[in-house]
Formats: C-alpha cells, sequence, structure tokens
C-alpha cells in the first residue's frame, strides 16, 4: 500500500487556511467521506445517513466545520453539529447516536493556528489505514474535478455532549465526594465538560485556564504545560492536579507534592490496579514509553508491548489481544472497557478512583517507577526521506546502540503531524543520552534541515 498523501497518524493536520486545512480540501474531505459512507452503506441509517460533527476552541474550528458539511451535503449525506466537545465525547456520539461517522476538527495539542480532522466511524473507532486511503482517493478525485466549494451554515445541536456526561459519570459510582482537583483544560475542548463532570461526581474543582478565546488554546497551559498547575496544586494543597490537551484525549498529572505523573506511570498504577481487580495480563504502549515502565510492570508479572506512535496502533493492538489498558507516554490512556479512544476525562476519573480505593497518593502510587534518562529532541525539516539513505546519521545511531546495548534506546522518526524528525535517545545515564541525542539530531539537520 502507497504512503497516505493527507492523513497521518491521527488525521489530517496543518496550519488552518494552508493546504491540505484549505477551504476546498476540507470540503473535498466532506465529499469523500459521504461517498465513502454511500458506497459502502455504512451507519444505523444507511438510507438516510448523517455525520456529526464536532470541534475545539480554536477560532477556524467553525468555518472547517462548515466546508466537512457543505461536503456532506453535496454527496447526500446530513450533518449534525455538536459544537464544543471532546475527541472522545465525539467518538463516543458517532457509536451511540444515529450517525454513519463522526467528524473531530481539533489539532490536539498544537497550537491555535494549526488545525486538523479526525474521522471516527459508526462504532467509534478511528478509521484504518486502508480506509484512510480510499477516502484520500476520493479527495483527490474531486479537487481535480475544479468545483468550487460551497460551505453549510451550521446552528449547534444543544445536548448531543449530555449523553457522553452522564456515561462518564456512570463508570465511577461511588463518586469523588472528598477528592480536591484542580483542572486545567488547557483553554480547549474540556473547558466545561470537566468542571461539570467531576463537579456533578461531588469533587472540590478549582479550574484554571477555562476562558477560551480561539486563540490561546494550549498556550502555556494544558498538558504539554505543568506549570501553572503545578503551582496552583501545592499553593491550595489540592490532593492532585490534571491538565487536558486541546482535545482532551490526554490527560498528565501533578501530585499533591508537585511531581509529574504522566502517561507511562498512569499506565503503571492503572496496569497495577487492573491486575489485582481484573487479572490483567499486559499492557500494551508504544515504543515511546520508558524502558522503566516495563521493568517496573514486569516486577508485578506484568508484559509490555509496544507499537508504533499514535493510539489508533495502540488500539488496534489492544483489540488483537483482548488487552484492557493500552496508551502512550506524552497521556493518551485507553480504557477498553469503557472507551475506543484515548479519553482525558476518563482516565482522570480512573486515576482519582484509584487514589480513593487504595487509600494512597500519587506519589505512593508511582514510588516504584524509576525514569531512565530520556531525551526527545525535534529537527525541523524541509523534506523527509528514508533513514537507510542518510549514511552519517544511520552511522551514529548504529555507534549509538552500540554503546547502550540492553541499557538504552534510540528511535528516530518522522512526526506524523509536522514537519519534524523526532530522535528520542534512553540511557543509564543523562550525559550519554544528551551526547547521542543531539549527536544524532545535529547530523539530521544538516542533511535535512529547515
Amino acid at each position: 500500500m502507497s504512503e497516505r498523501k493527507l492523513f497521518g497518524t491521527d488525521g489530517i493536520r496543518g496550519r488552518a487556511d494552508e493546504y491540505p486545512l484549505d477551504r476546498a480540501t476540507m470540503f473535498a474531505a466532506g465529499v469523500a467521506l459521504a461517498k465513502w459512507i454511500g458506497t459502502n452503506h455504512v451507519g444505523p441509517n444507511p438510507d438516510d445517513p448523517e455525520v456529526v460533527i464536532g470541534m475545539d476552541t480554536r477560532e477556524s474550528g467553525p468555518w472547517i466545520a462548515e466546508h466537512v458539511a457543505g461536503g456532506l451535503a453535496q454527496g447526500g449525506v446530513k450533518a449534525r453539529f455538536a459544537g464544543l466537545i471532546s475527541t472522545p465525547g465525539l467518538a463516543y456520539v458517532a457509536a451511540k447516536g444515529p450517525f454513519a461517522a463522526g467528524v473531530m476538527i481539533s489539532a490536539s495539542h498544537n497550537p491555535y493556528h494549526d488545525n486538523g480532522v479526525k474521522i471516527f466511524d459508526h462504532s467509534g473507532f478511528k478509521l484504518p489505514d486502508a480506509q484512510e486511503h480510499l477516502l484520500e482517493a476520493h479527495v483527490f478525485e474531486w479537487a481535480a474535478s475544479d468545483q468550487q466549494p460551497s460551505p453549510m451554515l451550521l446552528s449547534v445541536d444543544e445536548g448531543l455532549d449530555h449523553a457522553y456526561v452522564e456515561h462518564l459519570a456512570d463508570t465511577l459510582p461511588g463518586g469523588l465526594a472528598g477528592i480536591r482537583i484542580v483542572v486545567d483544560p488547557g483553554n480547549g475542548a474540556a473547558t466545561h465538560l470537566a468542571p461539570a463532570l467531576f463537579g456533578r461526581l461531588g469533587a472540590t474543582v478549582d479550574c484554571i485556564h477555562n476562558h477560551p478565546d480561539g486563540r490561546n488554546i494550549n498556550l502555556h497551559c494544558g498538558s504539554q504545560h505543568l506549570e501553572s498547575l503545578r503551582a496552583r496544586v501545592l499553593e491550595t494543597g489540592a490532593d492532585l492536579g490534571v491538565a487536558f490537551d486541546g482535545d482532551a484525549d490526554r490527560a498528565m498529572f501533578v501530585s499533591g507534592s508537585g511531581k509529574t505523573v504522566d502517561g507511562d506511570a498512569v499506565l503503571l498504577l492503572a496496569g497495577i490496579w487492573l491486575k489485582k481487580t481484573q487479572g490483567l495480563k499486559e499492557v500494551i504502549a508504544t515504543v515511546m514509553s520508558n524502558i522503566g515502565l516495563k521493568i517496573a510492570l514486569a516486577r508485578h508479572g506484568i508484559e509490555m508491548v509496544r507499537t508504533p506512535v499514535g493510539d489508533k496502533y495502540v488500539l488496534e493492538e489492544m483489540i488483537k489481544r483482548n488487552a484492557p489498558l493500552g496508551g502512550e507516554q506524552s497521556g493518551h490512556v485507553i480504557f477498553r472497557e469503557f472507551a475506543t479512544t484515548g479519553d482525558g476525562l476518563l482516565t482522570a476519573l480512573r486515576i482519582c478512583q484509584i487514589v480513593r480505593e487504595s487509600g494512597k497518593d500519587l506519589d505512593a502510587l508511582t514510588a516504584e517507577l524509576e525514569i531512565f534518562p530520556q531525551l526527545l529532541v525535534n529537527v525541523r525539516v524541509k523534506q523527509r526521506r528514508p533513514l537507510e539513505e542518510l549514511v552519517g546519521v544511520k552511522a551514529l545511531i548504529a555507534e549509538a546502540e552500540g554503546e547502550l546495548k540492553d541499557a538504552g534506546r534510540v528511535l528516530v522518526r518522522f512526526s506524523g503531524t509536522e514537519p519534524l524528525a523526532r530522535v528520542m535517545v534512553e540511557g543509564p545515564t543523562q550525559d550519554r543520552v544528551d551526547h547521542w541525542a543531539h549527536g544524532i539530531a545535529e547530523a539530521i539537520r544538516v542533511e535535512l534541515g529547515g
């Protein structure tokens, strides 16, 4: 199968109003999705198909939604607009409502000027690569027709997200009374959902960065910027803090002492909990997870299985192995009993449940996780070429792997959502990790740098 040209590891991403996030391509995406639905007769109502569309708080979200909806309409498919909703919330609505598919408009943790489109099928799962190939063919077919896009005005269908909030609340019948939590929705999709959910369950909620203006999503806040969350937790003496990314499909935590609790730490404490309660045998993680997680899980008789980066690939492996838990170091965690995708709000509920039921705080629950020194260096590139063609880079990688052996790892890959090469080195000492990561990054910069 040839490489996909539009879809990356998590949908179509780019700078809003520039290809592939330009108006014509977004309209074409709607046309393509309508054609795919009609050809495959998918959804509960194949004779009268509907697609639900949602978005985060970016200023470009409404016009993208209108262009996708216009393309759907041209293909004979109705669009219902959920407005502001999280990615997992949109996936849940797509699966539980009368919809053939769902479209989420978000660029996750990226800055406001970026945006993206993620497509879910009528079961709430992200489309597999083969189906994205088919959609791309339909997009390019429409683009070659020289037609002009005709967007459709949309009004928010109030209440589409209510069932999602109820679903989350129902996963924790004991509630959260007595838990004091600081919530940072990152001025994104969880701005209204998070405080409503935690408050409904009886937690004492202190919310920061919850005044989106279309341009402040992820700006010095959210899951990639924990400084203000940590300060607020320490200032107020909260039990813990949680930060979400722009579309709330990932969560990062801060313990009462100010310690960062990332996706690896969540996989450890959730894995131990699920082993005790459900007999869990393995956890699905990606190549980015720290080797310390693998070692800590092994102490409890739990195997760690790695996949490529992307929660879509984690989920595929979970389904293949019938595994209940998987996720990424970045905070995407999938509890398959309750969700078809990474869900930051659901993860936060599970963490609060484990804290409450264990009687231990996050510091105690994650104490045994020894994090091996790890450095990730991003290199902006003008072009992508197979690493096998980069002789100098390939030689440095081999040299680093020869030194680190079983005590470390070298991972070099291209981002699926940005023009970046990512160099990750992990090893027993920080100085050698830094040496190899920066050295390999510089070699890539020389050959491909932007």
